[in-house]
């Protein structure tokens, strides 16, 4: 089974809703945009760093937790992974398939 980014936007979910005391997401949803977007903020500073040390246990390590904040932050604003997609396939549908 392969763990997928709408796996990820599903639990994120599901945990929004948990008590604050059995849920880091919950906590962190309690606490307002404005610290979901810090921890965006950090953990993008995080990924930044290990890519420039060129250390890719970290780099992988500090991805997993930018794509977590990030789809907290997502899911705080209302904004789902289709309407990411979306976006992304009307910016590649633009550039007539060009990257």
């Amino acid at each position: 089974m392969t763990f997928t980014l709408n796996d990820l936007e599903r639990i994120i979910s599901e945990r929004a809703t948990a008590p604050v005391e059995e849920s880091y997401t919950a906590k962190l949803l309690s606490r307002g945009t404005p610290k979901v977007a810090q921890k965006v903020g950090e953990e993008a500073v995080e990924v930044v760093i290990e890519a420039l040390l060129h250390n890719k246990e970290r780099l992988i390590y500090e991805t997993a937790d930018l794509l977590y904040h990030l789809g907290v932050l997502l899911h705080d604003q209302g904004v789902s992974l289709q309407d990411v997609y979306d976006e992304l396939e009307k910016r590649w549908r633009e550039k007539g398939g060009a990257v």
